[in-house]
């Protein structure tokens, strides 16, 4: 009959785990990179801690976000990159179909321009660095498939990127990752971990509390922009 042949991955159980509005929030809110209690998380969806409980039990055992326990307090993160990265295509399917937030924030212009995807840079600026990264010959691209040039290796040394430690990590070096706000890719993997954490360190940005825009210092901006003009 009819139907009787359906073969591969369900993706309905996935679906439904973020379809929910208040998981959604949740997993929106994770995206940020850092770990969150309960009560963060409940906060982020509008809903009591005990109904915020319940989703999470549930995305957990979607294997969608893992918990961890520091003292008292029980945290939450995403399971891994596999899960920001397929929120974000998510998100940039929702933001082409007009799916977009009724009443924007105060922060949403600085989202915009630069924030964390999970653990690397998005937005303008994140764009902005992939392409630069590829017009200036560091990285490759080539049917969805990104790779760091020899080009590139000695560019990233010299800006202090440790390629030899990220080279032990399972997961990719260079990945792209589509920017649900640019619509264009930005550079995600454990390179684009490694470079937005370098941009930490050296001062030129920082995360802004209780958001995902990374905000660019003046200087930083100016020193950002010159890296990627070499």
């Amino acid at each position: 009959m009819k139907g009787d042949f359906k073969e591969g991955p369900s993706l309905a159980p996935i679906a439904a785990l973020a379809g929910d509005p208040a998981r959604a929030n949740m997993l929106a809110a994770l995206m940020g990179g850092k770990a969150l209690t309960a009560s963060e998380l409940a906060s982020e969806a509008g809903v009591t801690v005990q109904t915020a409980s319940s989703h999470l039990a549930k995305l957990a055992a979607g294997g969608l976000i893992a918990g961890l326990r520091q003292g008292r307090h029980r945290y939450f993160r995403l399971s891994d990159g596999d899960v920001a990265e397929m929120l974000e295509k998510i998100m940039h399917v929702a933001a082409r179909a007009g799916h977009l937030r009724t009443r924007p924030g105060p922060s949403d212009p600085l989202i915009r321009k630069a924030r964390v995807c999970y653990d690397h840079l998005a937005g303008e600026m994140g764009v902005h660095l992939f392409e630069s990264l590829i017009a200036a010959g560091h990285i490759a691209e080539r049917h969805d498939t990104v790779r760091l040039t020899h080009r590139g290796e000695t560019f990233m040394g010299k800006f202090g990127i440790a390629l030899a430690e990220l080279s032990q990590q399972r997961r990719p070096l260079c990945r792209a990752c589509l920017d649900w706000s640019m619509r264009r890719h930005h550079l995600a993997g454990s390179l684009g971990a490694a470079l937005l954490q370098r941009i930490y360190t050296l001062g030129w940005a920082a995360g802004e509390r209780g958001s995902r825009a990374v905000i660019f210092t003046k200087s930083g901006e100016t020193k950002f922009t010159r890296l990627l003009a070499r």
